[in-house]
């Protein structure tokens, strides 16, 4: 517990986003709010939004990016109300097994959206991994960071389909792929990469995920909420936001878009609110 309260500490320190003033009106009563997330960019888009709702509605806020196992025993240990950003049922498996019993599942907040698979743009004339064939020049797949879970999928898939015994996955990192996806767009070059959604790309290019008819990839992952257990007694504001908290994979890709093109994570969540009020009402609702 000490080495966690520690880490948990250390993290909170040095985040920005933490111990802002609230700017709405609200019940909260200045009351502090934990909340932590793994520094992805789906959730530095998604925690950014649920801290603004709550600051407006009164409550000071911490966000804190961690582990993903430390933000899950984070939650489950109390040191954080709770978080946003529970990939099930693969990507954080693991971290479900070992501590989903000590916290509270309210359920997806992105339901079946998040996704793996091999994308391209729209412009190539491929619809299916097995139908890849020298569509692309030097039979690459470029992935990201080495041992990422798209990039094991990746390599499986190249193993699993006969078409592909000649390509192989280049491994990189998430800015340099998004970097050559680019760079290949604008000459409309072919180009097949490592994606996953949410991704601020969909938002900024017309790309397509192949048919995957083995299913390497994976099937569709939902987000979960994770609050710890007693949140609903002691702060049932809270817990009622976050128990409605739900929204859909553009919403999320506008907030991911507008903080890759430069905007900072809580100006962006806040252009996202205004622009969707009705949406944050229904969150809001059942506030006492």
């Amino acid at each position: 517990m000490l080495a966690l309260s520690s880490a948990f500490l250390l993290a909170a320190c040095s985040n920005g986003g933490g111990d802002n003033d609230a700017e709405g009106g609200g019940n909260g009563g200045g009351d502090t709010v934990e909340l932590s997330y793994v520094e992805w960019d789906t959730e530095v888009a998604s925690t950014n939004v649920v801290a603004q709702v709550l600051e407006d509605m009164g409550y000071n806020v911490n966000i804190t990016p961690l582990d993903n196992a430390v933000m899950w025993e984070a939650v489950a240990n109390g040191e954080s109300d709770g978080m946003v950003a529970g990939w099930l049922p693969v990507t954080h498996e693991a971290q479900y097994e070992e501590f989903g019993d000590q916290v509270e599942d309210l359920g997806p907040n992105l339901p079946d959206a998040a996704q793996l698979g091999i994308v391209v743009p729209e412009y190539m004339d491929v619809d299916s991994i097995e139908d890849l064939d020298d569509q692309v020049p030097d039979q690459e797949i470029i992935g990201i960071e080495p041992g990422a879970g798209v990039v094991s999928a990746a390599e499986d898939t190249v193993e699993t389909y006969d078409n592909l015994s000649d390509w192989e996955v280049t491994p990189s990192s998430s800015g340099a792929m998004t970097s050559q996806l680019g760079s290949a767009i604008e000459n409309e070059d072919p180009i097949a990469i490592t994606g996953w959604s949410p991704h601020w790309m969909f938002e900024r290019y017309d790309l397509k995920y192949l048919d995957d008819p083995e299913g390497t990839m994976g099937d569709a992952e939902s987000i979960h909420t994770m609050v710890r257990e007693g949140l609903e007694d002691d702060m049932p504001e809270v817990y009622s936001v976050l128990d409605n908290f739900e929204w859909t994979e553009e919403d999320m890709n506008t907030v991911m878009l507008d903080i890759e093109d430069g905007e900072d994570p809580e100006d962006a969540a806040r252009d996202w609110i205004e622009d969707n009020q009705d949406k944050v009402d229904e969150w809001t609702a059942d506030a006492e």
